[in-house]
């Protein structure tokens, strides 16, 4: 993913998820094709506040006051994140944030490995196992700064198309602002989906209900089985 260690640990989470898949669910032979994201490709379409895949195959709708981009919003690299590079392998689809809070969302498709196997249980872990790569990261990109941290429960998440998904929060305050940081971790052959989130401070705490609609609002569009 586009994102960097001090992203607050998007790509760790990431890099886990590949890892540990790779580690904990592999086939003895091929499942699929070897699979590489074209970024030449255009992400998709905006049409009013609802965004359609065309590299890959999924809608998303956001509230009207969001505002909706395939690029990278500037004030995202003041909250951590890494402006990702042109040439960068894998791109992220799409961004949408309230333009008054800062609250964002982003959604990213990666194809799977060949030899990389899924099920429910193993989605449930590997959402898991990216909390600790966050919490090392925190601690180690900004110290003492980060105070209060609580980790919400995994659990499975319903995302229409997707046969297995699971979701994640944490809690913390960094530099006196509250932070609340969030993702969703899916399989849907042959695609590894991951929504990641952010509500910040007190005045965001209200676009915690938009964050759960938009999420709601996803939907996975399978492609016909071949005759």
């Amino acid at each position: 993913m586009p994102i960097s260690v001090k992203s607050n640990g998007h790509e760790r989470i990431s890099a886990a998820v590949i890892l540990f898949g790779f580690l904990f669910g592999c086939a003895a032979a091929p499942v699929r094709p070897t699979l590489r994201e074209d970024i030449r490709i255009p992400p998709g379409k905006i049409e009013g506040n609802k965004f359609t895949g065309i590299r890959y195959p999924f809608t998303v709708s956001f509230p009207r006051h969001w505002t909706v981009t395939t690029e990278f919003p500037d004030f995202m690299e003041r909250l951590g994140y890494n402006r990702p590079l042109p040439t960068d392998s894998e791109q992220t689809e799409v961004y949408a944030f309230n333009p008054g809070t800062k609250t964002n969302i982003q959604f990213d498709f990666t194809p799977a490995e060949p030899y990389a196997t899924f099920s429910q249980e193993k989605i449930h872990w590997l959402t898991t196992a990216g909390t600790e790569s966050m919490k090392s990261e925190l601690e180690e990109a900004y110290g003492k700064n980060v105070v209060d941290l609580q980790v919400g429960s995994t659990a499975p998440a319903s995302l229409p198309g997707v046969p297995y998904a699971a979701k994640k929060y944490v809690i913390y305050t960094l530099e006196g602002v509250k932070r609340e940081q969030g993702w969703v971790y899916g399989f849907s052959e042959p695609y590894q989906i991951f929504i990641l989130y952010m509500v910040l401070g007190e005045e965001g705490a209200n676009d915690r209900e938009d964050i759960n609609k938009i999420i709601d609002s996803f939907r996975f569009i399978a492609k016909p089985a071949a005759d």
